[in-house]
């Protein structure tokens, strides 16, 4: 076998037995879910205005708007408040249960649900990070981002070491949750709600029947073909939806920098000294006074960031230029969060950003907060065992995927 060739089979392997990136999908899950449950929780005082009864954006121009765009928002489906408050408190329910790491495949869909129903409900409401937020929480659907760091990882170790000692650990919450979730699934569909809308209810019922088979085939398969082939199908699908990531991170960098380029404000570099004087991006005057007051400092600021936009995507194949431009980019958007008073935007970009740390760097991040844990005087530490990626052995055969 050629060189090549070998190169290739040894790709494929990868892609095919093993789910790669478990940190940097785990910090992704991490990342969005508290976004989204932060926005969530700062705008509860206004909710009602930003996507309830009360706003000015009325459920009338709603239900006009997603009948022509055909978008998804179950906040639609019914009129009153009960409903809107019920939707509201799923959402941010199943974006605390996600950042926890519990069921996070069916969390992750209920958290896409949320996000759909809130941004749709009201598309004027939105600062650029909702567009990422948007569009990652589809793309999370996909991975399998409960490997590590979340109660799922601790469930599937315990269920291991169980096997290993010749016990069985069943699963009764999984098979629950998944009757609940089918019920009210077909209830939706039966009473022809959502209108005009087939890709979420279609991506509904598919994940649904995925993880009945997916459990039916760790339970009682007794060949480890079927078992293989469900983790293979898992594997791929995660490692597929991480590359959309990656992609999608590159394409908004990309965009962004070139479009910057063909700005005259941008290539005289006096772009950044604009937004600073506009009142609705200066929550500290004097900060932003004292960054505008330096000609040189938004000459740099102006031109190094079309640099590190434009430059990055190319970075990627150089580990340590790429590792800078990273580190430029998330300390830019800290800046942002601050300085220009977009917190929701900067943490969604820091989120995307996430993929691309390098795993050592993860490692010893998950190690500090362990010690720093440990030292809580009220924390009190449970032997669990320690959890293992899914190449270090056969799939579970209990239990729903992760």
């Amino acid at each position: 076998m050629s060189g090549a060739a070998l190169a290739v089979s040894r790709g494929v392997a990868r892609v095919t037995e093993t789910a790669l990136a478990p940190y940097q999908s785990a910090v992704i899950r991490i990342g969005f879910s508290a976004t989204w449950l932060l926005f969530l929780l700062r705008e509860l005082p206004h909710r009602r205005e930003l996507y309830g009864p009360d706003g000015p954006w009325s459920w009338d121009l709603a239900h006009q708007l997603v009948a022509d765009n055909g978008a998804f928002t179950a906040l639609l489906w019914f009129r009153g408040e009960f409903w809107f408050e019920t939707v509201y408190a799923l959402a941010a329910l199943s974006s605390l249960l996600l950042l926890l790491g519990w069921r996070t495949r069916t969390m992750s869909v209920l958290f896409l649900v949320g996000v759909l129903s809130l941004q749709n409900r009201s598309v004027f409401v939105g600062d650029g990070g909702d567009n990422v937020l948007h569009l990652m929480a589809v793309y999370l659907v996909f991975t399998r981002c409960g490997q590590v760091w979340s109660l799922d990882a601790r469930r599937a170790a315990r269920a291991r070491a169980a096997h290993a000692r010749g016990e069985e650990l069943p699963d009764r919450t999984g098979p629950v949750l998944w009757s609940v979730l089918g019920l009210a699934l077909a209830v939706i569909t039966a009473t022809g709600r959502p209108e005009g809308e087939w890709f979420v209810p279609v991506l509904l019922w598919a994940v649904w029947l995925a993880q009945g088979l997916y459990w039916l085939v760790g339970r009682y398969a007794e060949a480890a073909g079927p078992r293989i082939l469900a983790a293979v199908v898992a594997d791929v699908l995660h490692n597929g939806a991480l590359f959309v990531i990656a992609a999608e991170a590159c394409l908004i960098y990309a965009t962004a920098g070139w479009y910057k380029i063909q700005g005259s404000r941008w290539q005289d570099g006096t772009a950044v000294y604009y937004p600073l004087h506009l009142d609705y991006f200066s929550p500290w005057p004097a900060l932003a006074d004292l960054l505008a007051g330096s000609a040189v400092m938004v000459m740099l600021v102006t031109y190094g960031t079309v640099i590190v936009q434009v430059a990055f995507p190319f970075t990627l194949f150089n580990r340590r230029v790429k590792n800078v431009l990273l580190v430029a980019m998330m300390t830019e958007h800290a800046v942002i969060a601050v300085v220009l008073g977009l917190p929701f935007f900067s943490l969604a970009m820091i989120a995307t950003d996430a993929v691309f740390l390098p795993t050592s760097f993860l490692l010893r991040l998950g190690d500090l907060a362990v010690r720093a844990r440990a030292r809580l005087p009220w924390w009190t530490a449970r032997p669990v065992p320690e959890a293992r990626s899914p190449e270090d052995g056969e799939p579970a055969r209990v239990g729903f995927p992760a």
